[in-house]
């Protein structure tokens, strides 16, 4: 038997020595003759060359839409609001209570509030229903939205995405005077909770594990300043600025977080790491978008139409890298540390970055959006990307119905 046995290891062992000589000897010559990649090399100096693909039509992308705005009116709660921290998992995120829900549900709330605005039809009776309520439950509610405590600053995307909500609430009630100045009211208010919430540093994180001062502590995150910057921006457009000194601060944090190549890192903490694997183009995917958009709307002029173009070529290219992540219940444990939650948020800026761009320039890099989300709706009319408690499904479907209505050819 010991005679067997001995053959038996030979022969293994010399398997092995085979296998791997050929995994050597093949990856040896991939290095010499790489596959083909339609994956190109960032030169702002000139737009991408841009593949062909059968792209969904424009009756293809209404129809998501109206199921995307059907699920919004049937899973709003009772009280005019969307999500809930009733729906839980055995790992879920830091979220102090009750401070974080409220911050989860108004941010939440406010995303729908718009997508139904954006995305409804003024013939829609249930949408403009859910309108009125979603309405009636942000003015009463926002007000008193704070931080959970001084560890948790949940609350800094409650106040943005309520601004966005506001902006199209303004515009909803154009010839209403009274609700505008209470409208105006409101926004001015969330500017002064940004300004009361911002960091040292400027810009805003949602986390202060560092000192849990009354002026947050908390690193600058590139993401949240460049949400905040384009909700701010879309106030400005109706005519109520923010305070400069704040948008000027937030700027500058971003562009200290800015690489070369418009990557971004995910917050300056990781300023002496900037090769992380978070930091590097693949994990940057969900923020170059957004960040790209903040500092092109405050009139930084380095973020042009070829930078805005390759970034959203690269994002249709390199997806994989983000859907990869997507509905994994960990934060950051798939590849290059990407986060579920990245990707409706990546994308619905991805379409802002669009509508930058020329009308006559948009319909590629449109038609690349729809072939991403048109594909990934749920059964039953939802989109998620990350389980966060009952708020995933409001707030993924959303931002995929905002960034589909984007996709729709100019009229």
């Amino acid at each position: 038997m010991s005679g067997a046995r001995d053959w038996l290891h030979a022969v293994a062992f010399v398997a092995m020595a085979v296998t791997m000589s050929g995994a050597v000897v093949a990856e040896e010559a991939a290095l010499v003759d790489p596959p083909p990649t339609r994956l190109q090399k960032l030169d702002f100096s000139k737009p991408p060359s841009l593949p062909e693909f059968d792209a969904p039509s424009a009756e293809t992308i209404e129809q998501s839409i109206r199921k995307g705005v059907d699920f919004l009116v049937a899973d709003q709660n009772p009280n005019g609001s969307w999500g809930s921290p009733t729906n839980t998992k055995d790992l879920n995120i830091y979220a102090p209570v009750p401070g974080a829900h409220h911050a989860f549900r108004t941010a939440t709330t406010s995303l729908c509030l718009s997508a139904l605005i954006e995305c409804a039809a003024n013939s829609d009776d249930a949408a403009q229903s859910a309108i009125e309520k979603g309405e009636a439950w942000l003015l009463e509610y926002l007000p008193r939205l704070r931080r959970a405590d001084g560890t948790a600053i949940y609350n800094v995307w409650g106040h943005l995405y309520s601004i966005e909500a506001l902006v199209h609430l303004h515009k909803r009630h154009k010839s209403d005077t009274q609700k505008l100045a209470e409208i105006r009211t409101l926004i001015e208010q969330q500017y002064d909770m940004l300004r009361r919430y911002e960091s040292v540093d400027g810009g805003w994180g949602y986390y202060d594990f560092r000192y849990q001062a009354k002026r947050p502590t908390s690193s600058s995150i590139s993401f949240v300043g460049g949400a905040a910057l384009v909700a701010m921006h879309q106030a400005k457009s109706i005519g109520i600025d923010p305070p400069q000194n704040v948008v000027d601060r937030a700027v500058a944090a971003i562009k200290r977080q800015q690489k070369p190549d418009f990557t971004y890192l995910y917050g300056e903490y990781l300023k002496d790491r900037p090769m992380r694997e978070i930091n590097r183009p693949g994990g940057s995917l969900g923020r170059s978008q957004c960040c790209n958009l903040a500092l092109r709307q405050w009139g930084d002029p380095t973020v042009t139409d070829n930078v805005l173009k390759h970034w959203l070529y690269r994002l249709y290219e390199r997806n994989g890298w983000l859907d990869i992540g997507r509905k994994r219940p960990i934060p950051h444990e798939s590849w290059f540390q990407v986060a579920g939650y990245f990707y409706y948020f990546g994308h619905y800026y991805a379409a802002m970055c669009v509508e930058q761009l020329p009308v006559a320039e948009r319909a590629p890099y449109q038609a690349m959006l729809a072939d991403l989300i048109v594909p990934l709706q749920e059964k039953n009319g939802c989109w998620w990307d990350y389980p966060l408690y009952d708020y995933h499904r409001p707030y993924g479907t959303a931002m995929a119905t905002m960034t589909l209505q984007r996709c729709l050819p100019a009229e």
